[in-house]
C-alpha cells in the first residue's frame, strides 16, 4: 500500500542536515520530494567519508537524499526562476534554508510565488527565524542550543557545558518542527483551500525544549543550573562507570524502582533516602565505588531480571545490533541508484497500514535534471542548450 503522504509533492530547496532530514523522513511516507542543488557548489555532506564502494556517492547524501529525486538549477539564471515557478503549479509544497531574503533575491520568495498558486505551503528553515535581531545571523546547532538556555543546566558543575554526539538543534528541532510545520499546513489546506508560509526557527525549537526548566523559572524565576534538578546530575540519577570503563545508565526515579536498585547493588540500606538523599555527594561516590567492582557486562547479567531503570551506554555499533533495535526495524536495507544495496536507519515510526516506503538510496547531484525538463515539456534542443549555457551549475 502507498504511503500516508502520496499525493504530496514537495520542492526542497535545502542542504546540510535540517533540511535533508526532514524531507527524508516526508519522501519515507510517500512524498514525492524533487531536491534543486546548484551544480557548481554541491552539498558538503557529498564529501563526508565514507563513500559507498563502486559509486560517486557519501553514505551521508546516500541516506539524507533517500526517495528522492534531483535537479540541479543555477538559481541565480532567470530560466531557472521561470523552471522553478512552472514546477510550483505542480509541486505546491516548497521548503528552503537560506537566510531570510535570499530566496527573495532569486525572486521565489512566499509572497511572489503564493501569487501565482495560493495553495502553495512555504517552509523556511533556519536557525533564529524570519524575524528578530538576529534573524540575519550565522549558526551552528551549537550556537542555537548555546542561546536556548538549555546549555546553562546540561553539564557538570566542574567542567560547563557538554558537547553531544548529535545535532539536537538541526534534527529533534529543526526538521521535526519543519515535518510537523508543514503537515500542519496541510491539514489547514485540505480544509480551507488556503497555503501558508511556515517559519521554523531552530533556536525557537530548542527553546521550547526547556519543558520543565522553563516551566519552573516562568512560574517562580527559579533557574536551573548544573547538577541541581532530579534529571540533570542533582539526583542519583545518572551514568555511572564500571570496572571496565564502560558506562551504565540510573533512571530509577520511583521508589520501586530505586529500591530494586539498592537491593541489587548490596545496599538495600539506601533505600529509605530515595534518589535525591539528603547526602547526595556521599552517597553518589558510594554507589560509584560499588559500580566500579564489576564490569558493565556483569552489572546487566545482575540487572537482566531486576525492574530498576538500568541500562547500558552502548556505542553506536552495539546499539544498532541491539535485539530491540533489530526488532523494530530500525536498520533497512535500501537500493542504490547503480544497482547492489545499503544498509541505513529506518523511519522511526511505525504505522499499521501505510508503512514507510524506501524507495531507493539518494543519487548524485542534478541525477534527474533531464527526465524533470522533459517533464515538464521542454525539448531536447532546448535542454542542450541550457547545459551548453550553464543553466545547471
Amino acid at each position: 500500500m502507498a504511503g500516508p503522504l502520496k499525493g504530496l509533492k514537495i520542492l526542497d530547496f535545502t542542504t546540510l542536515l535540517p533540511g535533508p532530514y526532514a524531507t527524508m523522513m516526508l519522501a519515507d511516507l510517500g512524498a514525492e520530494v524533487l531536491r534543486i542543488v546548484s551544480g557548481s557548489r554541491p552539498d558538503l555532506t557529498a564529501f563526508m567519508p565514507p563513500f559507498l564502494p563502486g559509486t560517486n556517492l557519501s553514505a551521508a547524501m546516500a541516506s539524507l537524499g533517500r526517495g528522492k529525486r534531483c535537479m540541479a538549477l543555477n538559481l541565480k539564471e532567470t530560466r531557472a526562476v521561470a523552471i522553478v515557478r512552472r514546477l510550483v503549479a505542480e509541486y505546491d509544497i516548497v521548503i528552503e534554508q537560506f537566510r531570510p531574503g535570499v530566496m527573495a533575491k532569486f525572486g521565489l520568495d512566499y509572497e511572489t510565488l503564493k501569487a501565482e498558486n495560493p495553495e502553495l505551503i512555504y517552509c523556511s528553515l533556519t536557525g533564529y527565524g524570519q524575524t528578530g535581531p538576529f534573524s540575519n545571523r550565522a549558526g551552528h546547532d551549537i550556537n542555537y542550543l548555546a542561546r536556548s538556555g538549555m546549555m546553562s543546566c546540561s553539564g557538570r558543575k566542574e567542567t560547563g557545558p557538554t558537547l553531544t554526539g548529535i545535532q539536537i538543534a538541526d534534527v529533534a528541532s529543526g526538521s521535526n518542527n519543519a515535518v510537523i510545520g508543514i503537515l500542519a499546513a496541510v491539514v489547514h489546506r485540505q480544509n480551507t483551500g488556503e497555503g501558508q508560509h511556515v517559519d521554523v526557527s531552530m533556536t525557537d525549537g530548542v527553546v521550547a525544549f526547556n519543558a520543565f526548566a522553563a516551566a519552573a523559572f516562568l512560574a517562580d524565576g527559579t533557574e536551573t543550573g548544573y547538577e541541581t534538578g532530579f534529571l540533570n546530575g542533582g539526583s542519583l540519577y545518572d551514568f555511572y562507570e564500571a570496572k571496565d570503563g564502560k558506562f551504565l545508565s540510573f533512571g530509577g526515579l520511583e521508589p520501586q524502582f530505586f529500591a530494586a536498585f539498592c537491593e541489587t547493588i548490596g545496599r538495600p540500606d539506601l533505600t529509605p533516602g530515595g534518589v535525591a538523599p539528603p547526602e547526595l555527594t556521599r552517597i553518589k561516590e558510594e554507589i560509584r565505588a560499588i559500580l566500579k567492582t564489576k564490569t558493565r557486562d556483569e552489572w546487566l547479567a545482575l540487572f537482566a531480571t531486576v525492574d530498576a531503570c538500568v541500562e547500558p551506554v552502548l556505542s553506536l555499533g552495539e546499539a544498532l545490533a541491539d535485539p530491540q533495535v533489530s526488532a523494530r526495524g530500525m536498520v533497512v536495507e535500501v537500493d542504490l541508484p547503480g544497482g547492489g544495496t545499503v544498509r541505513q536507519l529506518g523511519h522511526p515510526i511505525h504505522y499499521s497500514v501505510t508503512k514507510p516506503e524506501y524507495r531507493a538510496a539518494g543519487c548524485a547531484a542534478g541525477a534527474h535534471t533531464h527526465e524533470i525538463l522533459h517533464e515538464l515539456g521542454y525539448r531536447d534542443e532546448e535542454i542542450d542548450e541550457f547545459e551548453n549555457t550553464g543553466l545547471f551549475r
